[in-house]
C-alpha cells in the first residue's frame, strides 16, 4: 500500500478487524455504512420499546421546528428524502393524526397537541441518552474532525458520478 499527500492510497478489502496502521487503506463506504447500520439499529431499537418510530420522530420534530405550521405535502417533501421509500412519510402523519400526536388547522396546516409535545420532549430525551451513548469515549473534537472528513468526501464526489 502506497500513502502519498493527494489520497492515493491503495483500496484494501474491508476489514472489521483491520488493525490501526492499515486503517488508511479501509474504504470509507464500508465504514460509514456500517456506522450507519449500527447506530440507526440502537436507535430504532430504543424507540420501539416506547412503541415510537424514528420517521415519527422526525415529523414531530418538523412540524415543532419552523416559524410557520406546515402543511402535510411541505412534511413529506422535506423528509422523503430520509425514509425507507416515498409514501412513508405520509403513512407517519396519518399514524400520528391518529395517535393524537398531530392535528390538522382551519388552514390545512400539522400542529403537535398537547400529547405530540410531550412525545416529542420525551424521544428528545431519548434521542439524547442514544447520543451519549454512541458518543461514548470520543470527544467533541474527535467527531467534529470526523465529521468535517466525511463532509469534504461528500463535497469530493458530489457531481461526479461518472468518474
Amino acid at each position: 500500500m502506497k500513502s502519498s499527500s493527494v489520497g492515493t492510497t491503495d483500496q484494501a478489502p474491508a476489514d472489521p478487524r483491520a488493525a490501526d496502521d492499515i486503517l488508511v487503506s479501509q474504504p470509507v463506504g464500508y465504514w460509514s455504512g456500517l456506522a450507519h447500520a449500527a447506530v440507526t439499529r440502537h436507535l430504532r431499537d430504543a424507540m420501539a420499546r416506547i412503541d415510537v418510530t424514528q420517521p415519527q420522530y422526525w415529523v414531530l420534530n418538523r412540524v415543532n421546528g419552523g416559524p410557520e405550521a406546515p402543511s402535510r405535502e411541505e412534511v413529506a417533501a422535506q423528509l422523503t428524502a430520509l425514509a425507507d421509500g416515498p409514501h412513508e412519510i405520509a403513512r407517519v402523519i396519518d399514524q400520528l393524526l391518529h395517535r393524537g400526536w398531530l392535528r390538522i388547522d382551519a388552514g390545512q396546516r400539522l400542529r403537535l397537541t398537547d400529547a405530540g409535545e410531550a412525545a416529542r420532549v420525551r424521544l428528545r430525551a431519548l434521542v439524547t441518552e442514544v447520543r451519549a451513548v454512541v458518543h461514548q469515549g470520543v470527544s467533541d473534537e474527535e467527531y467534529v474532525a470526523a465529521l468535517k472528513v466525511l463532509r469534504r468526501m461528500v463535497a469530493n464526489v458530489e457531481g461526479h458520478a461518472g468518474l
